[in-house]
């Protein structure tokens, strides 16, 4: 998680790539303890008016400019663009807009809280705060990492806020809320990646409001499986990491993460008996069949239960370009496939985006995870 509106949300979208880890795929369980503190991220340098993530070339060369393209287009005989000009009519969404939103609207802003909805400009504003869903972001707004797809600015993180769970939590409280979702940026920086915050967050949450079910949208914590149980064991009703691409298209899109880690930290969460959760976004140079397989790995290798599927859209021309709009009916069929897999839940659509309907997510699938 921001132009065209990215994959996901301005905040959601970065999450899940690192930097300085090696191509091991499996997860760690290096302790705490024995891990060196690294600062991963690099000062920001801005690119535009507003300092952005997403730049694959950097730290590679310019020759990862003209390579990028053999990662990242399906390299079709004849036609492929790099530029697709005009975005097809099933993109536009609705303007924002009735009592309910404006409600919570005018109540999020007076408590302080900042979400990822607005500040990503997301397609679905309108329709998941009227149903009391809204999705923030926790440990800063500057992530260690470059992914391709992604306007979150990079560089090296201030200081973590370390009353931030209580202050979040103070601030949900009487929201009028009925499901959050939290996601961060990824924090490399940290010798622990932030998982316990991460924890004390969602419990601080639960404790402050019993009626607020919680997402946690997490990244991968460079495949260290103890950070990764901190946040299992803080017990959140559906806790999601995106795989986001294909296998072939990692080192473009997501330069710093591992395809095999991701699906390790998936099987992990649906091993704890948590309800699990990925997305992945199209459009982006991967293929019909590599989409499937995708899907295919992540139910039956990971056991995810719950898939959404979205557009990607190129948030500034920083970004990777988008190579395809996938119709409607594409996303349909998707949405059958999938549920034909052993998905319970599957939402495949333009402007899926991953915290789409997930109070409803939550609500048929999550509530028995508290507690465990």
């Amino acid at each position: 998680m921001r132009g065209s509106l990215p994959f996901y949300s301005a905040s959601i979208n970065r999450l899940d790539g690192h930097s300085g880890v090696t191509d091991n795929a499996q997860m760690s369980t290096t302790p705490q303890s024995a891990r060196h503190h690294q600062q991963a991220g690099q000062s920001a340098q801005p690119r535009h008016r507003r300092p952005l993530g997403g730049d694959t070339a950097r730290g590679h060369g310019r020759s990862a400019l003209v390579q990028l393209g053999d990662q990242v287009l399906n390299n079709a005989p004849a036609g492929q663009q790099l530029h697709r000009g005009r975005k097809p009519d099933w993109i536009r969404a609705k303007a924002p807009g009735g009592p309910a939103f404006i409600k919570l609207r005018d109540d999020l802003r007076s408590r302080g809280l900042h979400t990822v909805c607005e500040e990503a400009s997301c397609p679905n504003i309108g329709e998941c705060w009227a149903r009391g869903t809204a999705t923030i972001m926790i440990l800063g707004d500057t992530c260690t990492r470059s992914c391709g797809f992604c306007n979150v600015k990079t560089g090296k993180p201030p200081v973590t806020d370390l009353d931030e769970p209580r202050r979040v939590a103070q601030q949900l409280a009487g929201s009028g809320l009925k499901h959050v979702v939290i996601t961060s940026v990824d924090r490399d920086d940290l010798p622990d990646g932030g998982a316990d915050i991460w924890a004390r967050t969602v419990r601080e949450v639960h404790d402050a409001c019993p009626e607020l079910s919680v997402e946690a949208l997490v990244g991968d914590f460079k495949g260290n499986k103890l950070d990764l149980e901190v946040v299992i064991e803080s017990r959140p009703e559906i806790l999601a990491h995106n795989l986001e691409t294909v296998e072939r298209m990692h080192p473009a899109v997501r330069p710093q993460a591992r395809y095999d880690r991701s699906l390790e930290v998936l099987r992990e969460i649906s091993a704890s008996g948590i309800v699990s959760k990925t997305s992945l976004m199209v459009g982006i140079g991967e293929t019909d069949e590599e989409l499937e397989q995708a899907m295919l790995d992540a139910r039956q290798r990971a056991d995810v239960e719950i898939l959404t599927i979205g557009q990607y859209l190129q948030p500034t021309p920083n970004h990777l370009p988008v190579d395809r709009w996938v119709t409607p009916d594409k996303f349909e069929s998707w949405k059958g496939l999938g549920l034909a897999m052993g998905y319970r839940v599957v939402e495949s659509g333009p402007l899926v985006r991953s915290s789409y309907h997930a109070e409803a997510q939550a609500a048929r699938h999550g509530d028995a995870t508290r507690g465990k």
